[in-house]
């Protein structure tokens, strides 16, 4: 098959999250198996700085958009056998970051995202050629299916092309203002609740879930939760009525990149046979840290965006009692503000049990895999995760909420059974977590059975190949 995958930000050229790492690794997974991928991104200004090979293809390409025409170029280079392309128009992605500054959103990303779909569907119809399906991803890409239906209708480029839309975040809806849409040529009669109007914001992910062929969101937790009211953010009826197009396949991991025995960040590489140099990690990200290495101690470490939906709050209210139960703990991550500072207070309160950086370091995220003994996910909601697959991948204990796609990979330890993978809790409180993590601490201090828990999390296999193949299976459905 040919198949096209849409998305805002890919790993390695741009990422913010979850999302890049995922149409990163998929379109290869895919290409392995004999199917032809191509990629189309922005060109956003960190792809125009980063060391790649990418040339123009065609220039100036005219495209009528917001009453005038607008003009991209279009970039293409080859990153294995995946054909990748990039949209280049400075007035919309020139820029320092990809959808908004510390401050907030920038104000004009209705525009920016409606004419990259706009390009999109350009690109292929006249110079990347008919494709089987197109995988668009979050709400950035949910007009795309739009506006093939109308202004493409008669283009038999798109006259068998079938579209999958991929929910990674429910909560990111892409909502702006109704007076928007003239600017996006979409017709005002579009806006009724049973289309694309959201309590009386034109919604970009409605467009998606509605005029897509089939659905799919990052894991089949998620699938289910999201049809409850809890989970749905408010559009838990449109996802029932889709109900019989919606499809959970959860996210592979890309070990060619998070792997401890070929991981060039890490202080030592390590596998399965020979765990004692893990311990080498753990020391070398405490130094990192300027933390005291107390080997008795468990170590506990994030990688997370600092906001309310990751349970950052709930790390922050049972500090206290972390320490109180004898785990050290590490964080990494940028979000709100106010969570920016609790944390900077925290390290500088407790320096040698606790270490926090606030940033995006892509060498210290895989330090904090390899390093530290336990890794937490106290998430309120949590699509998929992809920390607690590379955690087990690096013998590294996840202990985890039970919600989404950490309730499907991760399977709570049984001391009699010694079965199971990590810990989980069921409640976004406090008290859960600390129950759960006392758990997690008796059983490293019992190293036979602490050594049997890591050689279950080392035995899972959440490589991309068998999502790769879901994906075909799906593909093959619609």
């Amino acid at each position: 098959m040919k198949i096209q995958f849409i998305s805002s930000e890919v790993f390695p050229f741009a990422k913010t999250g979850g999302l890049a790492d995922v149409i990163g690794a998929l379109p290869l997974a895919l290409s392995k198996r004999g199917h032809k991928c191509s990629i189309i991104l922005p060109f956003y200004r960190c792809v125009q700085k980063g060391s790649f090979s990418q040339k123009p293809v065609k220039k100036t390409i005219p495209i009528n958009f917001n009453g005038k025409e607008e003009k991209f170029t279009l970039h293409f280079l080859k990153e294995g056998n995946v054909d990748v392309y990039f949209i280049e128009n400075n007035t919309f992605f020139d820029r320092d970051y990809l959808y908004g500054t510390p401050q907030g959103d920038y104000p004009d990303n209705a525009l920016r995202f409606g004419f990259f779909s706009r390009a999109v569907i350009q690109a292929i119809s006249h110079h990347i050629g008919k494709q089987d399906i197109l995988h668009c991803n979050d709400w950035q890409t949910g007009l795309i299916p739009l506006y093939i239906k109308l202004f493409h209708k008669e283009d038999e480029k798109f006259a068998n092309t079938k579209v999958l839309f991929t929910i990674h975040n429910t909560a990111y809806q892409g909502l702006f203002e109704k007076s928007v849409m003239s600017e996006l040529d979409i017709p005002e009669e579009l806006f009724t609740f049973d289309k694309l109007e959201f309590w009386g914001k034109l919604s970009f992910i409605k467009s998606g879930l509605i005029y897509s062929n089939a659905l799919s969101t990052v894991s089949e937790g998620y699938a289910r939760e999201i049809l409850t009211e809890e989970f749905g953010c408010g559009l838990d009826g449109l996802f029932r009525t889709r109900k019989e197009n919606l499809f959970g396949i959860v996210n592979g991991v890309d070990y060619a990149i998070w792997d401890p025995e070929s991981d060039e960040f890490i202080a030592k590489k390590y596998n399965k046979g020979n765990l004692r140099d893990k311990e080498l990690c753990k020391k070398d990200l405490l130094k990192t840290l300027g933390m005291k290495y107390e080997p008795e101690r468990p170590l506990c470490g994030m990688i997370t965006r600092l906001a309310e939906q990751k349970g950052i709050d709930i790390i922050s209210e049972a500090m206290d009692g972390m320490l109180r139960i004898g785990v050290d703990f590490v964080l990494l991550g940028f979000g709100d503000e106010k969570y920016n500072n609790i944390f900077k207070e925290l390290a500088s309160k407790h320096k040698d049990r606790v270490g926090v950086k606030i940033a995006f370091d892509n060498a210290l995220a895989h330090k904090i895999e390899a390093g530290c003994d336990m890794f937490l996910m106290p998430s309120r909601y949590e699509p998929c995760g992809l920390n607690q697959l590379y955690s087990l991948k690096y013998a590294t204990v996840p202990v985890v909420r039970a919600i989404g796609g950490l309730d499907d990979t991760v399977e709570d330890f049984d001391r009699l059974t010694r079965k199971g993978n990590g810990f989980k809790f069921k409640n976004a409180t406090k008290k859960d977590l600390l129950g759960s993590l006392e758990k997690a601490v008796s059983v490293y201090k019992d190293k036979e059975l602490w050594n049997t828990l890591l050689e279950n999390g080392l035995s899972c296999d959440y490589s991309w190949d068998s999502s790769a193949e879901k994906y075909e299976e799906l593909y093959k459905k619609i």
